[in-house]
């Protein structure tokens, strides 16, 4: 070895403890506001279902209706893949693969609906469909045929229906803890959301039934949906929905973006409103920089194009809506909304198109960089956490197998966690 470098200072060991003690605050203040994504699953998609209409065979009537269109409009893996334009040697894997989901877990994320999707009713009918939406959630969790995530939405703080908000939420949350308790996969959204004042309003509602039942401070969560223009600029000038987050005292889980009445409000004509329509860029944008780093998820919207008709008439639907969701995916929202049984294989074709098409330049990419390889990319630690991602959201939607993905990169799960997020912490729902 050579001679070590002489190495000098110029200041005192005093200075950097007094310039540590003095970001302090800084250092609780951005662990308690960007704790980073929580590494639970994220369903890829949220269906919406009226309170009125729910059945327990709901979900698996979605399942049998999307493998009828299937059967009906693309009868087989070849006709499939060109409908949509998927790749030759993908064509197979995917196909097959969506025929096992909605075989085997058609639905990852429902809400039960008592807001747009419902209407005005009398208290006492929306009484006994709240509790009775609990009591159905409440046997299909107990009986393994729930989606992965179940909840319902309310109506909204607003003067008008706030009271009926309230005691629907209170009637639906009593019927879960009568039954047996708050499901792990409980989904609450709360609606047309217009000032942080109402977030916080919802979360005093939320910690007072919590303390009702002797349940732990922030056992309870829910999504916030942006569909007014003033929750992403407000009055001030300044991004209302970045205050929003802060306004749920850590129980927002999700941003969903609410395509009609957000794209209603600032003037978008019928025929236009639509998910890359750049009104609606523009406020997922904001809403994706106000969440990055909080632990909130994005959700987009959704068509209201459906699949129905004959036949050229739902490819023409299909092609839209597996358009809309590559789209969506590549601009890292994660999951967005279906209105029909028919979204549902084109939701997943497209899903599983995007992360088997990038499988192994990802694991490729991932395991260089583990291996200190190098290659035509130099990747950091960032990427590295980029790449994880990507791989574990495959592997939680079934487009990906856990075993493919460790052969490619020779990491385990938890090597990926790791990877992903070290600051992870909560428990996981299941991979299908």
């Amino acid at each position: 070895m050579g001679q070590r470098e002489k190495v000098a200072t110029s200041l005192a060991g005093t200075v950097g403890a007094e310039i540590s003690a003095s970001l302090t605050a800084v250092d609780a203040e951005l662990a308690r506001r960007y704790p980073g994504d929580p590494g639970t699953r994220q369903p890829v998609h949220t269906v919406y279902v009226p309170g009125d209409a729910f059945e327990p065979a709901t979900l698996r009537s979605w399942g049998d209706q999307a493998l009828a269109a299937l059967d009906e409009h693309a009868p087989d893996a070849a006709a499939f893949a060109a409908v949509l334009g998927i790749p030759e040697e993908l064509a197979g894997p995917v196909h097959d693969r969506v025929r096992a989901k909605l075989e085997r877990e058609p639905v990852e994320d429902l809400r039960i609906d008592f807001e747009d999707g419902y209407g005005l009713r009398p208290d006492a009918e929306e009484d006994e469909a709240a509790a009775r939406a609990a009591r159905l959630v409440s046997e299909a969790y107990a009986n393994g045929a729930a989606a992965p995530y179940a909840g319902i939405r309310m109506k909204c703080m607003e003067a008008g229906v706030r009271d009926r908000g309230i005691r629907t939420t209170d009637v639906f949350l009593t019927g879960l803890m009568a039954a047996g308790g708050l499901p792990d996969g409980l989904v609450l959204t709360l609606p047309k959301v217009t000032y942080p004042e109402q977030v916080t309003a919802f979360a005093r509602l939320l910690e007072a039934f919590e303390r009702a039942h002797g349940l732990d401070a922030g056992r309870i969560g829910f999504e916030i949906q942006i569909e007014t223009s003033q929750s992403i600029l407000a009055a001030d000038g300044t991004a209302a929905v970045a205050r929003m987050i802060d306004a749920a005292r850590g129980r927002a889980t999700g941003l969903h973006y609410g395509t009609f009445d957000y794209s209603a409000c600032v003037g978008v004509s019928a025929a236009y409103q639509a998910p890359d329509h750049p009104a609606a860029d523009h406020a997922k944008a904001v809403m994706q920089v106000a969440a990055a780093g909080t632990g909130v998820r994005v959700c987009d919207g959704s068509t209201n194009v459906l699949p129905v008709g004959p036949t050229a008439q739902v490819h023409e639907a299909w092609r839209l809506h597996y358009g809309l969701t590559r789209r969506a995916l590549a601009r890292a929202y994660y999951q967005g909304w279906d209105m029909h049984p028919g979204h549902l294989p084109t939701r997943y074709a497209a899903v599983y198109t995007f992360y088997r098409e990038g499988l192994e330049p990802a694991a490729a990419r991932l395991a260089a960089y583990v291996a200190k390889a190098g290659g035509h990319v130099m990747d950091e630690p960032a990427t590295a956490k980029a790449l994880s991602g990507y791989l574990l959201r495959g592997i939680d939607c079934g487009a990906l197998d856990t075993a493919e993905v460790a052969r490619l990169t020779g990491l385990t799960r938890a090597d990926l966690d790791a990877f992903a997020s070290p600051r992870r912490g909560g428990p996981t729902v299941a991979a299908p």
